[in-house]
This record gives C-alpha cells, sequence and structure tokens, in this order.
C-alpha cells in the first residue's frame, strides 16, 4: 500500500511546501506552516453551473437569473447588499457566544414565513437543542429542515435531493470528508469542504451561509484562503458584557464592504436597532468635563456616539496610556500634537480615552473630538451642551476636511443638536442647516469653547 504523502500548508494564504519553512514565501508570515496529508485523487475538468468551456463575450452574459432573496431583516439584508444572492456563499465569523446562530436562525425563521425552503445543517448541536434555541425565537410560521450531520458526503446528498434556496452550515470547523485523513478544522478539511460546498452554490444555484470560528486575534480560523473563495464575509462583533451587536462585512462581491447593522440582544433574539445613533447616546452625562459628541461614518449611515477622556497626573515616571474603541497610536499621537502646539505638559500625565457604547472607529474624523475631550479633561471645563465635533487633525494642529461632512451635520439635525464644530473647509458644502456650524483651522481656536 502506497504510503500517504505529507505535504506544509501556510495558514495565511494556503501555500504548499514539501518542507516546513519558517516564514511562508506566499505572504511572508512566520511559523504560520502545518503538516497535513494528501491524497492524490482524479480531478474531472469543469466550470460553475455546467456551462461550456468556451470564452463567451461580456455582452452576452446575461445577469437576469442573479435575483436577491429579502430576509425580512433590514439590517441583514443592508449588510448583503439589498438581500441574499442566489448561489452565493458567505461565511459568518464571530466569537463564541456573540450570537451568529441565533442571528442565522432567526434568518430562517423569516425565510420560511416567505414559503422558501431553508436546510440547516448543524455540527455542533443535536436537533434537540436547535428546537430549543428556535422556541426562544417565536412560533415558525413555516417548515424548516433540520439536519444534525458533520460528514460531508451525507450533507451533499441531502442538499442534493432537499434542493433548498438557502442551507446554513454551522460551523465549518466541524464538517470532514473521509478522502481527507486529517482531523475535522485542520487546513486540509476546511479547504476541501469548503471547495466542495462552493461547487455546491454555484452549480445548483444554492445560497450557502456557513459559520466560521475565530481565533484569538479575531481572524477566521482555519487557511486564509478560506476567505479568498468564498463571496461574502461577514463579521459578528460585540462585546459579551454589552447587549448590542454589530454585523459588518469586509468583503462582499454584491455590495458594499463598508454597511453595518446594528442589533440589541434579548431573551427572544436578536432585534434590530434602527436608529443607531439615539442608542448610542443613551446615558450620556449632561455638563461634564471630558466628554463629547462625535458623528462617525459607517457605509452610508452617520452614526453618532460618544467620546470620553479622563487626564489626570502620573504617580509613576512613564505615564499611562489607554485607548478603548479608538486607535492607541492615534491618541499618543494627538497628545504630542496638544503638548507642542498648544504649550500644554502632557508628559507626566495619563490618558484613559474611550469610545462608549463599544463602537470601534477608525476613521480620522475622530481626532478633533479626542482632542476637544483631552482639552476639556485636563482643564476640567465642559463642552457646551448639545454640540457635535469632527474633524481630522495634521501634526501642525491644522483641521482638515473630512468626507460626507454634509451628513454629518444632518444627522446632529435629526438628533436636536444647536451647534457643530467641524473644519472650516467643510462649511464651503454645506448649504443650508439649522443648527450653529462653527468652522476652524487650528486647534488653538478650540481652547474658546473649552
Amino acid at each position: 500500500m502506497a504510503k500517504a504523502k505529507n505535504i506544509f500548508f501556510c495558514k495565511e494564504c494556503g501555500f504548499e511546501s514539501s518542507k516546513w519553512l519558517g516564514q511562508c514565501p506566499g505572504c511572508k508570515q512566520w511559523n504560520t506552516f502545518v503538516e497535513e496529508p494528501v491524497h492524490k485523487k482524479s480531478v474531472s475538468g469543469g466550470t460553475l453551473r455546467g456551462e461550456r468551456a468556451e470564452p463567451a463575450r461580456l455582452s452576452q452574459v446575461s445577469t437576469t437569473d442573479k435575483t436577491r432573496i429579502h430576509i425580512g431583516i433590514g439590517e441583514f439584508d443592508r449588510v448583503l447588499g439589498g438581500g441574499i444572492v442566489e448561489g452565493s456563499l458567505v461565511l459568518v465569523g464571530g466569537d463564541p457566544g456573540i450570537g451568529k446562530s441565533t442571528l442565522l436562525l432567526q434568518m430562517c425563521k423569516h425565510l420560511v414565513e416567505q414559503e422558501k425552503t431553508v436546510l440547516y445543517i448543524s455540527g455542533e448541536e443535536s436537533l434537540r437543542q436547535i428546537k430549543m434555541r428556535a422556541e426562544r425565537l417565536g412560533e415558525f410560521k413555516g417548515e424548516l429542515l433540520l439536519l444534525s450531520e458533520t460528514n460531508l458526503d451525507t450533507v451533499e446528498q441531502s442538499i442534493r435531493s432537499v434542493q433548498p434556496k438557502v442551507v446554513i452550515i454551522d460551523s465549518i470547523q466541524t464538517m470532514y470528508k473521509e478522502e481527507i485523513g486529517s482531523a475535522p478544522g485542520s487546513v486540509g478539511q476546511v479547504r476541501e469542504t469548503t471547495n466542495t460546498l462552493l461547487g455546491i452554490a454555484k452549480g445548483l444555484g444554492i445560497s450557502i451561509f456557513i459559520v466560521g470560528h475565530v481565533t484569538k486575534e479575531g481572524m477566521v480560523a482555519g487557511p486564509r484562503v478560506l476567505e479568498h473563495m468564498v463571496d461574502t464575509v461577514l463579521y459578528f462583533e460585540g462585546d459579551g458584557n454589552m447587549t448590542y451587536r454589530v454585523l459588518r462585512a469586509v468583503k462582499n462581491r454584491f455590495g458594499s464592504t463598508n454597511e453595518i447593522g446594528v442589533f440589541e440582544m434579548k431573551d427572544t433574539g436578536l432585534r434590530e436597532v434602527t436608529n443607531p445613533s439615539e442608542y448610542m447616546l443613551e446615558g450620556m452625562p449632561e455638563d461634564e468635563s471630558g466628554s463629547v459628541v462625535t458623528c462617525a461614518i459607517e457605509g452610508t449611515r452617520p452614526i453618532m456616539v460618544e467620546a470620553q477622556a479622563l487626564i489626570c497626573q502620573t504617580n509613576f515616571n512613564l505615564p499611562r496610556r489607554t485607548a478603548a474603541g479608538a486607535d492607541y497610536n492615534r491618541v499618543n499621537l494627538l497628545m504630542a500634537v496638544i503638548e507642542k502646539r498648544l504649550g500644554m505638559r502632557m508628559m507626566d500625565c495619563d490618558a484613559y480615552v474611550n469610545v462608549a457604547g463599544g463602537m470601534r472607529i477608525t476613521e480620522p474624523a475622530l481626532d478633533l473630538a479626542i482632542v476637544a475631550v483631552i482639552l476639556s479633561s485636563y482643564r476640567n471645563r465642559a463642552l457646551p451642551e448639545k454640540m457635535l465635533v469632527f474633524g481630522e487633525v495634521g501634526l501642525t494642529g491644522e483641521v482638515r476636511a473630512v468626507n460626507q461632512a454634509e451628513q454629518r451635520v444632518a444627522e446632529a439635525e435629526k438628533m436636536g443638536f444647536r451647534a457643530c464644530i467641524l473644519p472650516k473647509v467643510n462649511m464651503k458644502v454645506i448649504s443650508v442647516s439649522k443648527i450653529k456650524l462653527i468652522g476652524i483651522s487650528n486647534i488653538k481656536e478650540l481652547l474658546e469653547y473649552i
């Protein structure tokens, strides 16, 4: 009997090597190679959907069959780009217990109410356990098909016999193919399983959602090639101690990758948050130093959040700096700008900066708000009530323009704000506003309002 051949795979990019390497030649990452047995098998050429392997003119290709299935959950439909594209393969990742299975089960509930055939396949729970979770979500007005199985050959037979519109695989790390000698969840198993599901989705026009576990770094476990193979990658984010959840698209071949959906975890499942700004500002203190409201843009949606800061004298030789929800290095940079351009001594101060609500804001429009809350806490003076602050800050202290300023101001008007501090350059693009607009070109002008 021929001995099984072992090959080393890179977990990040899928690069193959006959021997172990410290650094991957493909993605240049260190210590990412794992050993997997490889079994040779005959592979026949073919194309997706069984079409002939001949070149086709772009003008002759029809897209009418790429219809979308509307889930009925507005926030979910928004993130997907308007609904589920038939024949798409969607990867949903997130921390354990964050609500991935609950979200997909709620999606199944809405789809079966539209008389869509849905097959829910679980490799982690029994049928009884799935039933218990489904009862928490309320009554199902349609028939949901359940299957508890980890053998991919059996799963494939069930999908081909049932011919459902949507399939959920929970999770990809539990599925295995008998031809692959490695354990479920290994690089070889995950790659081959995903490749098989991709062929089923494209060949039969079935939309498949696969749940992926994440590593301690927050990335989907398994080979990085998994994210390249699927059509859409969604991450379900949130703090386990908070009730809100954010569904974010990091890859989407059929829509924008900047859209997010906001949900609130209840005992009966996930509830849509249609007005995230109001939700994020609940419980905000009034007339307190070190607190200011700013507006971030997530996709096409403006979301108002509260930025907080606490500045105090340090008792150590090296001051402590902490940033939650904002970039740590960016906070240090802005504190250096304040010390240099405003002459305020920050080198002997501890600084704690936080974006309330658990949101993580990475866009530069947060800069001016961070500078404002640091100055407010340092001088122990509160900013005027109902004032919005946004803008990018450069190293010379200048306040630079940000995109979509008009949408940010419109959101402030809707929330009842009375004034807005923004870059002076952005004043040109805002035609009419019901609130007072204060354009500044340098952070020195902030001191007039603090």
